[in-house]
């Protein structure tokens, strides 16, 4: 049983979140939406759910009877890394439940899946792959055979990683992108939108195109 979960983030990617607990909910999973949690109340946008949020996330440390586990609902890979390390140092034994929509679709005998990893409806993998730690498989992308998604890493959505893809930790591959097969994707890296990587990414690195080059610095 997971039980009670508050979602990090206020904006967009908070909400895909929260519908992914509820549709985990209505699939029978024992879940429920607790609420947001941000780094900073007065800091809330127009495109942030401000009715749902619960205060900063020092609520956490405030009321750790109202919920069970804590969920990144943050799009940008550096937050999700910076703000999962921040909870755990601060709230010992804070449980960050992998979630796996119910419409996502794996070989599950050989899928691992590391703790506070997100994979959303309509997410499509084969065999072996492995989604370490607090990465997040955006809606509709499609992960090849032996791939592994590195920690913290984002898949914004549509984006099409082939077999035997290694991704390093931190990198933000861009909606629609695709990574040929055998690639290797250094940490924090950045994979533009609609990119086409057909060789190896340095770390760091930003690429951009069709083929996919880097972007000097």
């Amino acid at each position: 049983m997971i039980g009670r979960i508050v979602v990090v983030g206020a904006g967009g990617q908070a909400r895909e979140t929260k519908l992914l607990i509820r549709d985990l909910a209505r699939s029978g999973g024992e879940c429920e939406f607790r609420g947001y949690v941000v780094s900073d109340v007065n800091a809330l946008g127009n495109h942030d759910s401000r009715d749902e949020v619960l205060g900063d996330l020092s609520w956490l440390h405030s009321y750790p009877e109202e919920y069970d586990a804590v969920a990144i609902g943050i799009g940008t890979p550096q937050v999700r890394l910076r703000i999962s390390e921040e909870i755990r140092r601060t709230i010992p034994g804070v449980r960050f439940p992998a979630l796996v929509h119910p419409r996502a679709h794996f070989d599950f005998e050989s899928f691992r899946i590391g703790e506070g990893a997100l994979v959303c409806a309509g997410v499509l993998g084969t065999v072996n792959i492995v989604v370490e730690p607090f990465a997040l498989c955006n809606f509709s992308c499609t992960v090849g055979h032996e791939s592994v998604i590195g920690r913290g890493s984002v898949l914004n959505p549509g984006a099409n990683i082939s077999g035997g893809v290694t991704i390093g930790a931190g990198v933000l591959v861009g909606t629609g992108a695709q990574i040929l097969q055998y690639r290797t994707v250094g940490d924090y890296a950045t994979i533009g939108a609609g990119a086409v990587v057909t060789k190896d990414v340095e770390s760091g690195a930003t690429v951009v195109g069709i083929p996919a080059r880097a972007v000097e610095k």
